[in-house]
């Protein structure tokens, strides 16, 4: 399909051919038939990426301070590396459109195929063919209302919610500032509505065409005069500052037309150096609108679809679509006169060109249209696919690694495909991601022979032997079984599983499937100073005491790993990681737990925790894993005591060796190499022999269970680890 792209770091608009996005659970899969550009947002975010390096440094400087951060703890290349991969990854351009459904995923209620539908949302509304777009940012559409009118939808929402927030009554008068797309929106919403409509702004036919929707409306420097005998002198009770610019001259514009205790909104961007003066003596209430209404950045209402019940929230993001599209179909809101130019997708560069201001031509509402085609018949299926446990053996094939790779994200692009280019003994074979646009990317990025359409071909392919799992962790347990069904060799990023259950259909899978071999992602027990830091503690005959400092760092609540049923919590998605190392310096996985953690305060989630293992040979393993420090200090530190030794690994920068009084130091000066390349090429030469696996399976089950102990010790007091 056809997609719109925006490089970051060339600053190039192009048009792409990319798989279609697979469908998922809770989601439609939408044929788009009309997007609208966005003047303000996708504007901006082009003009950015058309800065130089210099440029786009001096428009965000607190991505420079991170970066400076970054390079601190883990060394220039790497730095450099990471931030290049970032500016590299295509943007998805787009966030309002309009369509057919095509299918519909597991769980979505209220939606059919062939439903004609609007649909919200950066990253899921983008200008494509086709969408995948979650159930809470769908509106249905009754006939009356064409694609092109209904594209206008999320931002209408959006003029619609700065306008609930101001809350106006019948008969109020109502001002809008900035009489571009947003502010004309406002004005058909506000006359809607039985407000009395008066607009500003700099461009006169935009006045013009203010006036055309019923307003009474007037340019920048006759504000004041015409305000006051709008309203007999009175001021107005209501204004939407709709307009887009740095400059704060809307804020204090809004402050002199404004009546006594008047209600004013920020919409649009603007500077929001608010003047004292006459806020104060008008005693004027001021609110900054957060886009399309509550639900808009909380993943639970967005992503996993839970509605907020109508009785406690009337408006939410999604009944704000509902009620522009209900708007549009009693005809109370036009947005035909706002359309000024429509492009087929296949020329939607021209649009940002137009956007831009590089065609020195006026423009206003601009539109993307796209081809009236069946879609393909593999796409025409009601649910997403399930995944059954195999009860047949399947033979692992032996040779080089052919792969075939499930998730294109920021940790495939930025560490692990960078890594296994290098190693010849890895033949890349396809990439598939629930995007499509991703895994275009990427295959073409690293030099993968296609991009796959969906899982079921990678698995399906007999010219991959080797499936790499870099999915999110919800679906590891079952794209590893269905990869063993299918006679594959496993790699799956950290973690194995979420909860035993998963972890014991793994065990029974990996029973039967002859000579396929797993391996998890626990890259650094194959780091170069963690393997020379395990050689100097071996010769040891008693115990050892290791001690893991792990700086993690503060996570929204709001983010997906801490979700217990998609990300499984900061310890079991990230700490088994650092267990895994005390299993490999001990030589077995820890057999008890026992933990103690800081209360949450309703700011953390269970991620600040001292956790302490025991293991069978006597040995005793700490982790401190931490969310309440500073990133700029570096993330982990290693501290072992073992037989007359000491030995420090810290942030795998450095290895500090110290025994009889000895000292020796090992420096990595301008990289960290946490083994993620190394890893990759022991599980290469395992595949190429046969096996036997690189890390035991001992190691990989044992670890996993002692990731849900620590949780368990954590809520409950001391449990087994294996």
């Amino acid at each position: 399909m056809k997609q719109l792209l925006q490089n970051l770091k060339n600053g190039q608009t192009s048009i792409a051919e990319v798989p279609i996005p697979a469908l998922r659970p809770g989601m439609a899969l939408i044929q788009t038939a009309s997007s609208l550009v966005s003047a303000g947002t996708e504007r901006m975010l082009v003009e950015f990426a058309e800065k130089s390096l210099l440029g786009k440094a001096r428009s965000r400087p607190d991505l420079v301070r991170q970066l400076i951060d970054k390079a601190r703890r883990e060394g220039i290349i790497s730095t450099v590396e990471a931030a290049f991969n970032r500016l590299d990854s295509p943007m998805p351009l787009g966030y309002s459109s309009a369509g057919t459904i095509v299918a519909v995923g597991e769980g979505v209620q209220g939606l059919r195929a062939g439903q004609r539908v609007a649909c919200a949302g950066g990253g899921y509304a983008v200008h494509a063919e086709y969408a995948v777009v979650p159930r809470n940012l769908i509106a249905p559409l009754p006939e009356s209302v064409d694609f092109d009118s209904a594209a206008f939808t999320t931002l209408g929402a959006i003029a619609l919610h700065g306008f609930r927030l101001a809350e106006p009554q019948l008969g109020e008068r109502v001002g809008v500032i900035g009489l571009g797309l947003l502010g004309l929106l406002a004005v058909g919403i506000a006359r809607a509505a039985g407000c009395r409509v008066f607009g500003v702004d700099l461009d006169p036919r935009r006045v013009a065409l203010a006036e055309q929707l019923g307003a009474a409306a007037v340019l920048r420097p006759q504000a004041e005069e015409a305000a006051a005998a709008f309203t007999q002198g009175r001021g107005l009770d209501v204004i939407l500052i709709c307009a887009d610019t740095s400059s704060a001259d809307p804020v204090e514009l809004a402050g002199a037309l404004a009546r006594d205790r008047a209600r004013l909104v920020a919409v649009g961007a603007v500077g929001l150096n608010i003047p004292r003066k006459v806020y104060y003596e008008k005693e004027l209430s001021f609110v900054n609108s957060r886009s399309y209404g509550p639900g808009r950045y909380d993943p639970a209402y967005e992503e996993a679809g839970r509605d907020y019940p109508i009785g406690y929230v009337r408006w939410t993001e999604g009944r704000n679509l509902e009620a522009i599209v209900d708007l549009l179909g009693t005809g109370l809101l036009d947005v035909r006169p706002l359309i000024t130019h429509r492009f087929p997708i296949a020329e939607a560069p021209a649009a940002y060109t137009l956007i831009t201001g590089k065609a020195k031509e006026p423009f206003l509402g601009v539109l993307l249209t796209y081809p009236s085609v069946p879609p393909p018949a593999s796409l025409l299926q009601a649910t997403s696919p399930s995944f059954p446990l195999a009860t047949k053996t399947s033979d692992g094939q032996a040779g080089p690694a052919r792969l075939g790779v499930l998730g294109a994200g920021n940790f495939a692009n930025a560490t692990l495909f960078p890594a296994i280019r290098k190693l010849p003994e890895i033949e890349r074979v396809a990439v598939a991601s629930g995007s499509g646009l991703h895994a275009q990317h990427s295959a073409s990025k690293f030099a993968f022979q296609r991009a796959a359409q969906n899982e079921e071909e990678i698995l399906a392919d007999p010219n991959i032997n080797t499936v790499a799992i870099l999915t999110r962790h919800d679906l590891h347990a079952a794209q590893v079984i269905r990869a063993l069904q299918a006679g594959k060799h496993v790699f799956v990023e950290k973690p194995l599983a979420l909860d035993e259950k998963q972890l014991e259909a793994i065990q029974e899978q990996l029973q039967v499937s002859g000579k396929c071999l797993l391996m998890v992602g626990f890259n650094r027990r194959f780091a170069p100073l963690a393997q020379q830091l395990q050689a100097f503690i071996q010769p040891r005959q008693e115990p050892l005491v290791a001690h893991y400092r792990v700086n993690a760092g503060y996570l929204p609540l709001t983010h997906w790993l801490h979700d217990p049923v998609q990300g499984g919590g900061r310890i079991i998605g990230e700490g088994c990681h650092f267990i895994d190392l005390l299993a490999f310096l001990v030589g077995a996985p820890p057999i008890s737990v026992t933990a103690q953690g800081l209360p949450d305060g309703g700011r953390y989630r269970e991620d600040n925790a001292v956790l302490t293992f025991t293991f069978p040979d006597g040995s005793l393993g700490t982790v401190s894993y931490l969310a309440n420090g500073d990133k700029a200090f570096p993330k982990e530190r290693v501290e072992v005591f073992a037989a007359g030794r000491v030995g420090v690994l810290n942030d795998y920068r450095t290895l500090e060796m110290v025994q009889d009084g000895k000292r020796q130091v090992v420096r990595s000066a301008l990289r960290q190499d946490k083994g993620h390349q190394a890893e990759w090429k022991a599980f290469a030469a395992a595949i190429q022999a046969g096996g036997p696996p690189p890390i035991p399976y001992e190691h990989l089950f044992g670890v996993t269970r002692a990731s849900f102990a620590a949780v368990e010790a954590l809520r409950n007091g001391p449990g087994k680890a294996a």
